[in-house]
């Protein structure tokens, strides 16, 4: 399995000289599965840049897309994903997590001759969209089985973990606040047990903590407590991502070192890394 980053920003898109290094675009990350399927885990601004990379590779296989939710910046994209304009496409749009399961842009929320010059069934691509299924029976995608987790978020969010079936893990949590200040979807522990023994965790850490408490309820973690989710659940990769929009290069390197120092004297084995635009992580089999 291989994942790679092309929108790591939360909130929204952050251009820039202070955010070349670690990027401005908001949540778009590929996965490559060992069978070669191909996954989007969400559908920001970074989309784009995906999209003109699966052109120039000429990929026209069956593209998976998964949202974890459809505030702006996970689906903004969208509609300058290139592949989506060619009749050789197609792209399987998984169902969200909802009390009634529904489909992203299930209502044109995006393609309605008002937010975008096209509609829906202008686009010349193949959207499949699969039956819903309860939230508790996992999806076969490819060699992997995906299975699904409400997270802490004002509207809802969803988590995802991915297992290949060579062994390897992919858990995808953004848009989650692990200690939100009124009822919750899903505790800390239970997140944990989600995420045991993964290769590869990607999870949001917009806050750091002197942000908190005045950002507290806005559905998104710190760092330090995505570092001791990451201890508790033995992950063996960790990477930090939806970046706050005004925290600048300089500031995500700081974020970096701490985040390492904090790894090697509490955790040891593995890595922790602060996710930028084309970063690309090997997951191995376990």
């Amino acid at each position: 399995m291989r994942a790679t980053f092309y929108g790591v920003r939360g909130s929204v898109p952050t251009p820039g000289p202070a955010t070349v290094r670690y990027g401005g675009n908001t949540s778009c990350v590929e996965v490559r599965l060992s069978d070669g399927t191909i996954l989007i885990l969400d559908a920001g601004t970074g989309m784009r840049q995906l999209g003109q990379r699966l052109l120039e590779e000429g990929i026209a296989a069956p593209l998976h897309l998964l949202i974890t939710h459809v505030h702006w910046d996970h689906i903004i994209g969208m509609p300058f994903f290139g592949p989506i304009y060619r009749a050789d496409t197609t792209l399987v749009l998984h169902p969200l997590v909802m009390e009634t399961p529904t489909h992203v842009l299930a209502h044109d929320e995006i393609f309605d001759g008002q937010h975008f010059p096209l509609r829906m069934h202008q686009l010349p691509s193949k959207l499949v969209r699969p039956q819903p299924s309860a939230e508790d029976v996992p999806w076969r995608i490819g060699s992997a089985k995906v299975t699904r987790v409400r997270l802490n978020h004002p509207g809802g969010s969803t988590g995802f973990r991915i297992d290949d079936a060579d062994g390897s893990s992919l858990v995808f949590l953004t848009d989650n606040e692990l200690q939100p200040p009124g009822a919750r979807q899903i505790s800390t522990v239970e997140l944990a047990r989600f995420a045991h023994g993964c290769g590869l965790m990607v999870h949001d850490a917009q806050y750091l903590d002197e942000d908190l408490p005045l950002k507290q309820g806005w559905g998104h973690s710190t760092v330090f407590q995505v570092l001791e989710l990451a201890r508790s659940a033995e992950v063996r990769t960790l990477a930090l991502y939806h970046h706050d929009p005004d925290r600048d290069d300089a500031a995500l390197d700081t974020i970096a070192l701490n985040a390492a120092s904090y790894w090697s004297s509490r955790v040891g084995a593995g890595q922790v890394v602060v996710a930028s635009e084309g970063l690309t992580l090997e997951v191995p089999p376990s």
